[in-house]
C-alpha cells in the first residue's frame, strides 16, 4: 500500500486489532490504542497516556498518526453537506454527508448516510461523471478512508451510521485498502458501522466483484449500470467494453448465490441517452433475471459536459415500465445539487479552482 507520509511510516490506522496485538505487548495493549484512535480519538502518540512512555515513543517511531485536513464546508439547502478534504501530500478529495432519506439503499429515515470517496481522481471515465474528468492520481490509503468518517463526525458533531462508497474513485480498483479500510470500519473496537449499512458501488468490475462475493463481510453491492443494452452503456461506460453487460450479469449471478442479499442497480436518467422505454423494459428485464432493486437518478448537470436530465414525465414514465414490469424501484429525490455534491457531481480540485470564487454555491 502507498502511503503519503513523508517518512514512508505505515499509518497506525491501517492496521487491524491482530497487528497491533503483534507490535504492542502484552496484548491488552492493543484494546487500549484501538480506544485511544477510534473512541476517544486523538491526535497524537503522547496523548495515549495510559501507555507507558517506551511503548508511545516506539509507536511514533514505526508508525504515522495522520489526519485529513477540512479545506472548507458547504451547506446545502436540503441540509446536504460536502466536505473537501486536503491530505498530506497536498491532493484533495471531496465527500458528502446526506441527510435523512428512506429511499437511499433501505436506509432507515433517521441515518445520517456518508458518501465516501476510495480515490483521488478516477481512471474509469464515465461520461457523466464529474470524478473522472481530470484523471486519476493514486488510491486511497485505508486510514484516509476512515479518516473521512472521523473528520465528519468531528466537525458534524453527529454520528454517520450509513456508509456508501460513491465518492470520488472507483472503489474496487482500490480493493485491497478499501476491503481493509471496511474492516476497521465494521470491527467493534474500530468505527463499529454494521456491514448491512456499508454499500460499496461499482462500475462493473467484474474480477473484483467475485473476490467481494467470497468475502464473509455481509456488505451491500450496488452496481452502476446506467444503460440496459450494450450499445448505450458502451457510448456512457468505457468499462462495458472490458465487462459488458452479459458478463457483468452473470457474476452478478455469481454475488447474490453467495451472498443471499439483493443487489442494487443504479441508473442515471440522461435524456434522450437511455430514458426510453425500451431501455426500461430491458433494464426491467435485468433486473428481474438477478432479483435487484432499482435506483433511478435523475441526471445532475456537471459543468462542461453536455448531457440533460430528462422531465419530470420522461422519469415518471420510465419508473412506471419498471414497476409494472414487477421491479422494486425508486426514483432518488436529489440532495445537494446546488452545491454540487449530488450523485457524479464530485471533482477533482486543484489549488487554482480553490483560490477562485465560488460560484451558484457550486463546489
Amino acid at each position: 500500500m502507498t502511503g503519503t507520509n513523508p517518512a514512508h511510516k505505515r499509518d497506525i490506522k491501517s492496521l487491524h486489532f491482530d497487528e497491533l496485538q503483534s507490535v504492542a505487548q502484552p496484548s491488552y495493549r492493543a484494546r487500549q490504542i484501538t480506544d485511544w484512535l477510534y473512541k476517544k480519538r486523538v491526535g497524537s502518540f503522547g496523548e495515549m497516556t495510559d501507555l507507558p512512555q517506551a511503548l508511545r515513543t516506539q509507536l511514533a517511531s514505526k508508525f504515522s498518526l495522520s489526519k485529513i485536513d477540512v479545506v472548507r464546508i458547504l451547506g446545502s439547502r436540503d441540509t446536504t453537506r460536502k466536505f473537501l478534504f486536503r491530505l498530506s501530500d497536498g491532493n484533495l478529495i471531496e465527500c458528502v454527508l446526506i441527510p435523512a432519506s428512506p429511499a437511499l439503499y433501505g436506509s432507515p429515515s433517521d441515518r445520517q448516510t456518508l458518501c465516501v470517496s476510495t480515490q483521488v481522481g478516477c481512471a474509469y471515465g464515465c461520461r457523466f461523471c464529474a470524478s473522472g474528468l481530470d484523471g486519476w492520481k493514486r488510491n486511497l490509503t485505508p486510514d484516509e478512508i476512515v479518516n473521512q468518517i472521523v473528520a465528519v463526525e468531528k466537525e458534524s458533531g453527529e454520528r454517520v451510521d450509513n456508509i456508501v462508497f460513491m465518492g470520488m474513485g472507483e472503489p474496487l480498483a482500490n480493493y485491497e485498502n478499501l476491503l481493509r479500510a471496511i474492516q476497521i470500519i465494521n470491527a467493534p473496537w474500530g468505527l463499529s458501522i454494521g456491514a448491512r449499512h456499508i454499500t460499496i458501488s461499482t462500475s462493473g468490475l467484474v474480477p473484483q466483484i467475485r473476490q467481494l462475493a467470497e468475502q464473509p463481510l455481509q456488505v451491500r453491492l450496488a452496481i452502476s449500470l446506467h444503460g440496459a443494452t450494450d450499445e448505450v452503456r458502451d457510448r456512457i461506460m468505457p468499462i462495458n467494453r472490458k465487462y459488458n453487460l452479459s458478463t457483468l450479469l452473470e457474476v452478478c449471478r455469481y454475488f447474490i448465490s453467495r451472498k443471499k442479499q439483493r443487489i442494487t442497480f443504479e441508473y442515471i436518467l440522461i435524456a434522450q441517452v437511455n430514458d426510453s422505454d425500451e431501455q426500461a423494459r430491458q433494464l426491467a428485464q435485468h433486473a428481474r433475471a438477478v432479483e435487484a432493486k432499482v435506483n433511478l437518478i435523475p441526471y445532475n448537470k456537471v459543468e462542461s459536459l453536455d448531457w440533460l436530465r430528462p422531465t419530470p414525465d420522461r422519469q415518471q414514465k420510465f419508473l412506471a415500465v419498471l414497476r409494472a414490469n414487477g421491479v422494486r424501484t425508486t426514483l432518488r429525490r436529489e440532495k445537494g445539487d446546488d452545491i454540487a455534491a449530488a450523485c457524479g457531481q464530485l471533482r477533482l480540485q486543484t489549488a487554482r479552482e480553490l483560490a477562485a470564487p465560488l460560484s451558484g454555491g457550486g463546489g
